[in-house]
């Protein structure tokens, strides 16, 4: 090392944020071990992968002339835990998403992962609203949650019903909100308008008196949620926003096999029309699917963004002790 040349080694965050972290790791598991839920591990380092079409992964060179990913999220892993048993479990672990880096990303990030057996949507917001005010407790004070349907909510900030809406009304929305771009962007596909639209005009209004729970998102937006056994047009899906930032993404999860298998397919073929790299689909996942998943629900939070919110940073760098910039 030429002796001319200053090394920037020190951490990003203050010893202040590092104490604040870990009070907040230790009130977690106080939270679930209160719960009996049991801590879990599951590898970083796996054979499969998940296939949204949103989220770019890490792929790592084997041996043997192959490769293996970083996890986006232990989810795959803890449901094989949960299909053999396990009953409800919980996680605190590194996660990692390619080309996401800004003020609310990392590409290395720490998550936050539970799944309660025999619980539905609204226990599940129930966990979630018990667990941000044991952590929150002196910034959110005693105001109430608001739980709002995703139709609902969507209504209220654009004027639009999320699902009847036509594409040139969904256009002129955008336009009326500085989004001119958004029509060659989204083409015809109702998912992409209803993300660009929520996460532009919606989200920044959510939470900023308390915690805001959106819940019963579009079935174009399945992800690992099952559908709504009332009306198949939407699946039983959470999302957590506090001042204007999510949180959470949580569902009443998928047991049936064959439709997650179908709509693995789908999201490969959508990456495949994108010219991303298309995974194969996770078949130990599937195998534990088609052996048996009890019936519960699970959701992620990201520690890192809450901790953000917790100390009033301004970008997720200031509480980190080494960002991605610095590892």
């Amino acid at each position: 090392m030429s002796k001319n040349k200053t090394i920037d080694w020190q951490p990003a965050c203050s010893l202040s944020t590092l104490r604040r972290r870990a009070k907040m790791l230790a009130a977690i598991r106080a939270f679930f071990a209160a719960r009996d839920v049991l801590e879990v591990e599951t590898p970083l380092l796996c054979l499969g992968i998940g296939t949204d079409p949103h989220l770019d992964f890490f792929s790592i060179p084997v041996a043997g002339n192959s490769s293996r990913y970083l996890q986006t999220s232990p989810e795959f892993a803890m449901k094989r835990l949960l299909a053999a048993g396990s009953g409800s479990i919980y996680q605190i672990c590194k996660a990692f998403r390619r080309d996401e880096a800004g003020r609310m990303h990392n590409p290395e990030f720490t998550l936050l992962e539970w799944y309660r057996v025999d619980c539905d949507l609204h226990g599940l917001m129930d966990d979630m609203e018990d667990l941000l005010r044991r952590l929150a407790e002196d910034a959110l004070g005693q105001s109430d949650a608001i739980r709002i349907r995703y139709h609902d909510v969507f209504l209220q900030y654009t004027g639009l019903p999320p699902l009847a809406a036509t594409r040139d009304e969904l256009a002129a929305c955008a336009v009326r909100h500085g989004l001119p771009e958004a029509r060659d962007l989204c083409g015809d596909d109702r998912s992409l308008w209803l993300d660009l639209l929520f996460s532009h005009i919606i989200q920044p209004q959510l939470g900023q008196r308390g915690l805001c729970l959106v819940y019963d998102y579009p079935a174009c937006q399945p992800s690992l949620a099952r559908r709504n056994p009332g009306d198949a047009r939407w699946v039983e899906r959470v999302e957590l926003f506090w001042r204007g930032v999510e949180l959470a993404n949580g569902f009443h999860e998928l047991c049936d096999a064959e439709e997650q298998a179908a709509r693995f397919a789908a999201e490969r073929q959508a990456r495949r029309i994108c010219g991303q790299a298309v995974p194969d689909s996770d078949e130990r996942f599937l195998a534990a699917l088609s052996h048996g998943l009890p019936d519960c629900s699970g959701v992620a939070i990201g520690l890192d963004r809450l901790l953000m919110l917790l100390t009033a940073a301004d970008h997720i760098e200031q509480v980190l002790a080494f960002p991605y910039a610095k590892a």
